[in-house]
């Protein structure tokens, strides 16, 4: 993972920052055209200079409404992932949760729009050498939808520090000067 679909193509590419470092952040959407925009379907990805995968978001429709993995499945499926894409983080980390997660995707159905939920399976783990978070959300499909790494998390605040350049509502608030 971390190659678009052959079905998309980029969109936009520009350079990011990610808790004080540039990124590079490219954004794909699907060739036919199909809930194009900003809320709607795309596989877009964050990679730092020296080429280290950051995250990627694979928001698409068509694992809308299939029954999710259990909590065993995607623990297997996360330690698969990992093996493959991010093996440093697999002695090192100590999982916080296992539970079901919800992105909203704008998508168009007879010519109307309307927000149908992504739903996947959130693996949400610490990195005991950093302290920085780490997840990757499973789909029904059993492929990632969202894997990000090297997350800051502001405890006082309860929420997270890093950028969320993945996020469609987060880029929306950049877009509109409040964020």
């Amino acid at each position: 993972m971390g190659a678009a679909p052959e079905t998309h193509r980029q969109t936009s590419r520009r350079t990011v920052s990610l808790d004080g470092e540039p990124a590079i952040l490219t954004r794909y959407e699907r060739r036919d055209g199909r809930n194009a925009g900003l809320g709607g379907e795309h596989f877009s990805t964050v990679i730092a200079v020296n080429g280290k995968l950051k995250g990627f978001a694979n928001i698409s429709l068509d694992p809308v409404g299939r029954p999710l993995p259990s909590r065993e499945r995607t623990e297997q499926l996360a330690r698969l992932f990992l093996r493959e894409l991010a093996p440093e983080l697999l002695s090192s980390m100590q999982i916080s949760s296992i539970a079901q997660h919800d992105e909203p995707m704008g998508i168009v159905r007879a010519g109307r729009k309307e927000t149908v939920q992504l739903s996947g399976m959130k693996f949400k783990a610490r990195n005991l050498v950093d302290g920085r978070w780490f997840w990757l959300v499973v789909g029904s499909d059993e492929k990632p939808i969202l894997f990000e790494r090297d997350l800051e998390w502001s405890f006082l605040l309860g929420r997270r520090k890093t950028e969320q350049w993945l996020y469609d509502p987060w880029l929306r608030k950049q877009a509109a000067g409040r964020g």
